[in-house]
């Protein structure tokens, strides 16, 4: 590590210049990288919801499909817009009103449920048909193309104007967080630094970190949008301590040091060491998140673990070449920190260990039935701003069609007429179901399938598989719609074993199933993970259970406050926010725990090694989180996008809350466990060799005053 130290003191400005150049490459590959803006695309591939979106690609040339509305328009007019949107690039078809029946023909003429199906009042229904996936390009261009050519009174709703709505929402205030989390860090480390110019080094070289982080995500293919909207934010968040321990670590060597050069070089190999243990916990974090089957966590958690290694490297390399180019320009900023040692508050919080322990104990089942009550939603497009053209869409078709949702059923082609209808007549029973929309069940049984005209026929039937759409009374992810799905499952499944029921609400469904597994087995891989390597890095039985209890302590408590204050969060949170705060909030514990194992081997009390571990550690732990929270919390404040800022929020307060428990509690866990914690932790011999000195001593001074 000396020989590479000196290396990157030597070639300075090579690297500067570098890392410059990489810039470039990175960039171009930011901007290359697709943006998978459709979540229920990271479901499990073998799952029924999934195999039947292939089979609608595969046969039917679609993957998508949305409801349009129009108001107060003449029926030759609707056939005109409809005729102009089958125009638009990437849409197959329309189905409407004109596809069955001529619109001259007399309306008295037409089957009532025909004329309720696609008009009701002053409004009429289309139902367009994309040949592009949800959320692939063609699709979402369709979209803005198909709102150009309609007036106010027009609405499109479904999932694919969601997904276009949330794009354009992301992509609108993605800047945005990156310059609120910037301006607060700098804020934070201004006030905590003893330079004005250093913060400015600081963000630069983790902000060239980021760069190489997202550019490099073209190798991925392509990323989610909620990894692309919070991952530079979140990684500046967790690797932001790197460059403070660098920066104390070279003003330590600077007074010892014959030049600043020999400082540094010491700087890069003192702070690997110490960044190296914190990196491996917060990565392991990251990684815990690659085992979840809903690959979004696979996504995120290879983009995050990335970008802390990258942090650790531009850390060692970029930041001291930097720090050493402008070394005389941060020394005229130089002035005194604002939060000065801290001395009473440790010599306080060991005298009166006992109250927070007392306190650990009243608050864990306080903490734990609040975790466990805490609700969580599925349906992330009910949450988004009511002005977006897909939320005033879906408003006006629940307002007057009665509906809520769409999905599809696939079944054998080859069903007889007979069996199709009486499956049809089942269905349109269930409770919920609005309307059944398909060959036969348009026309009705009368009407001969033979005279079913070959347009309408072709959109809904391939060489395998029917197309037969459903409209629910009830919203997505909610538990009637899934009751609803069920039954309609189980009937069609009577009929044809091979039959699917796919499509937005169908895939939710499986959302719900899927992410409840995957939440126990990320909590459990995450804390085994993060408890092997406290183990080998402090070399202790008892200490990895003692850790990351406490920052468990420090998680349940985040998230048991949305149950007490009625909020509900966004199911991806509750997976992913466990784990994020273990991996990146444990190294406070580790850090003052390593001073505290010192300090004790180095012939002090339990109390006297706490007092000091607290006095040394307190400012390190208080900046550290600070920073955490400066980068996350102005994200959750101004998003728009209620995914977002519910994750930033929750990982702000949960930096906020692990630092108060590590600084509150751990100590007194010190004090309780101390006997315990030396006799199980290789190293300690000179500790436990000055407790029995002192016990003997003490023993003697009793035994001498008994006989007085």
């Amino acid at each position: 590590m000396k020989a590479f130290s000196r290396g990157v003191v030597k070639f300075r400005i090579p690297i500067l210049i570098i890392a410059f150049i990489l810039m470039i490459p990175s960039a171009i590959g930011y901007f290359k990288t697709r943006i998978n803006y459709d979540i229920l695309t990271y479901l499990p591939k073998n799952i029924e919801t999934m195999k039947g979106q292939d089979i609608l690609v595969d046969e039917f040339g679609t993957g998508a499909y949305s409801m349009f509305i129009v108001e107060g328009m003449k029926d030759k007019d609707v056939a005109a817009l409809k005729n102009q949107i089958e125009g638009v690039d990437h849409v197959q078809s329309v189905l409407w009103y004109n596809s069955i029946a001529d619109i001259s023909l007399p309306k008295e003429m037409v089957p009532d449920n025909l004329k309720e199906k696609f008009q009701k009042g002053d409004t009429t229904m289309m139902f367009i048909i994309f040949d592009q996936t949800t959320s692939e390009e063609g699709t979402m261009n369709a979209v803005k193309n198909i709102r150009k050519i309609a007036n106010k009174k027009c609405f499109l709703a479904g999932m694919s104007g969601v997904v276009t709505d949330t794009k354009d929402l992301a992509e609108k205030e993605t800047p945005i967080y990156v310059g609120v989390a910037v301006l607060l860090a700098v804020i934070v480390l201004s006030l905590t630094m003893d330079s004005y110019l250093i913060p400015f080094f600081f963000l630069a070289s983790i902000g060239i970190a980021i760069v190489y982080n997202m550019g490099t995500n073209v190798l991925m293919g392509q990323i989610s949008f909620i990894t692309q909207s919070i991952a530079a934010v979140l990684q500046l968040g967790v690797t932001l301590d790197y460059s403070i321990f660098l920066w104390h670590s070279y003003q330590e060597e600077r007074e010892i040091a014959e030049d600043n050069n020999e400082a540094m070089a010491a700087a890069i190999a003192a702070t690997f060491q110490s960044v190296l243990g914190s990196s491996i916990t917060t990565v392991a974090g990251f990684v815990a998140l690659c085992f979840m089957s809903f690959t979004i966590g696979l996504d995120l958690g290879i983009v995050m673990a990335k970008g802390v290694i990258l942090g650790v490297i531009s850390c060692i390399t970029i930041l001291p070449a930097m720090i050493l180019v402008f070394d005389k320009s941060i020394e005229k900023t130089r002035h005194k920190p604002l939060m000065n040692e801290f001395t009473k508050l440790p010599a306080l919080i060991a005298k009166r260990y006992w109250a927070f322990g007392l306190a650990l104990l009243v608050l864990l089942p306080i903490a734990l039935l609040g975790q466990s009550k805490t609700k969580v939603y599925y349906d992330l497009a009910g949450t988004l701003p009511k002005s977006l053209p897909s939320s005033q869409a879906a408003t006006q078709l629940d307002k007057n069609y009665d509906s809520n949702t769409v999905y599809m059923l696939l079944t054998n082609v080859k069903m007889s007429p007979n069996a199709t209808n009486n499956m049809v007549d089942k269905i349109q029973k269930v409770k919920g179901v609005d309307s059944v929309i398909g060959g036969s069940s348009i026309f009705g049984p009368a009407i001969p399938e033979s005279m079913i005209p070959s347009e309408v026929k072709e959109k809904l039937e391939s060489k395998n598989w029917r197309l037969t759409l459903v409209t629910s009374k009830y919203k997505v992810a909610s538990d009637e719609v899934n009751t609803q799905i069920d039954n309609v499952n189980k009937i069609v499944k009577s009929y044809d074993k091979h039959s699917m029921v796919v499509g937005e609400a169908p895939g939710t469904k499986d959302l719900v199933t899927v992410t409840n597994r995957d939440f126990t087995i990320v909590n459990w891989v995450s804390i085994i993970l993060v408890f092997l390597i406290i183990f080998f890095v402090l070399k202790s039985a008892t200490l990895p259970f003692i850790l990351v209890a406490v920052i468990e302590f420090a998680i349940f408590i985040n998230m048991s406050i949305p149950y007490y204050t009625h909020t509900t969060i966004p199911f991806i949170a509750s997976i992913v926010i466990g784990t994020i705060q273990l991996g990146s909030t444990v190294d406070y514990a580790i850090l003052m725990t390593t001073r505290y194992l010192r300090e004790r081997n180095a012939g002090n009390t339990r109390t006297a090694a706490t007092r000091i571990a607290l006095s040394t550690s307190m400012k390190s732990i208080i900046v550290s989180a600070l920073s955490f929270f400066s980068a996350t919390f102005g994200v959750g404040m101004i998003s728009s996008i209620d995914l977002i800022s519910s994750l930033c929020n929750l990982m702000a307060r949960g930096a906020l809350i692990s630092m108060v428990v590590v600084l509150l509690v751990l100590p007194s866990l010190y004090m309780i466990f101390d006997p315990v914690i030396m006799r199980t932790t290789l190293g300690m011999q000179d500790a436990r060799e000055h407790d029995r000195e002192r016990r003997a001593a003490w023993e003697r001074e009793h035994a001498e005053a008994t006989a007085q």
